[in-house]
């Protein structure tokens, strides 16, 4: 016997649900449905919830990587003018400009002048908040010039347009984390309405005594089979073996010869 196969993707799931509504709603005799009506109505109303659900992980998918390419950009910008910044920090210090111990107001060790790793967003994030704040806090208790080329200014301009597109890429993160959750909750409840269903439907035709037509019958309604290989094998030299008969019934007969 073939065994049935339970859909594994959401296109799969909708449509076993939909062929199940759709040959369901194909027979005017309620009681002539193959799976209980109030089964049919629990498919109906969970359907269009199931779709919605995964429309708008699509959606929130979309509008993620859309977010995800302007967000690159910003970085990028936002990368460079922190890393100079730091450089120039380091380079004033080293004239002279400023003492060592300027460097703690910026989030750094006052002897480490190694430019911090910026490959993420979030240290980009990070140490651009570092710096600004910095920046203000070392003239405000130490004194001192600001630093020049680049100005924190322009570095701050630069950093709050990256700051609005990283928080909102954030949102748009979990956004879609949650709609993503919300559709692998609804896959549980689809696997059990299409197990549900499924089972009604061969229940319902278990008495036709034709195999062959008793699967065709389920598979109206949405039902997958499996043949195994050996069974695969089986059915074709039960096939072969039938044209073969239906082959040599339909020759015609020879007619006497009449000298």
């Amino acid at each position: 016997m073939p065994y049935r196969r339970l859909p594994n993707t959401d296109a799969s799931r909708i449509r076993a649900l939909e062929t199940a509504l759709k040959k369901g709603g194909e027979v005017s005799d309620i009681h002539a449905i193959a799976y209980p009506f109030t089964l049919k109505q629990q498919v109906d109303m969970f359907l269009l919830r199931f779709k919605t659900a995964i429309e708008n992980s699509k959606n929130a998918r979309e509008r993620q990587a859309k977010a995800s390419k302007t967000l690159a950009g910003y970085t990028h910008k936002t990368r460079l003018y922190i890393s100079h910044f730091i450089q120039v920090l380091n380079f004033t210090i080293t004239r002279g400009e400023l003492k060592p111990s300027a460097r703690t107001f910026y989030g750094f060790d006052e002897n480490d002048s190694k430019v911090p790793s910026l490959l993420t967003d979030l240290e980009v994030y990070t140490w651009g908040e570092n710096i600004i704040r910095g920046e203000q806090e070392r003239i405000k208790q130490q004194g001192g010039n600001p630093i020049y080329s680049p100005a924190i200014s322009i570095v701050k301009v630069t950093y709050e347009t990256f700051k609005e597109a990283y928080e909102t890429q954030k949102q748009l993160q979990e956004n879609s984390a949650r709609f993503s959750n919300e559709v692998a909750q609804f896959r549980a409840k689809a696997d059990a309405l299409i197990t549900n269903v499924w089972d009604e439907v061969e229940k319902f035709f278990s008495n036709v005594e034709d195999e062959e037509k008793r699967r065709s019958n389920c598979e109206e309604y949405g039902l997958t089979y499996i043949f195994r290989r050996s069974e695969t094998e089986k059915l074709k030299a039960i096939k072969a073996l039938n044209n073969k008969t239906r082959a040599k019934d339909n020759e015609m007969p020879e007619l006497p010869f009449e000298e």
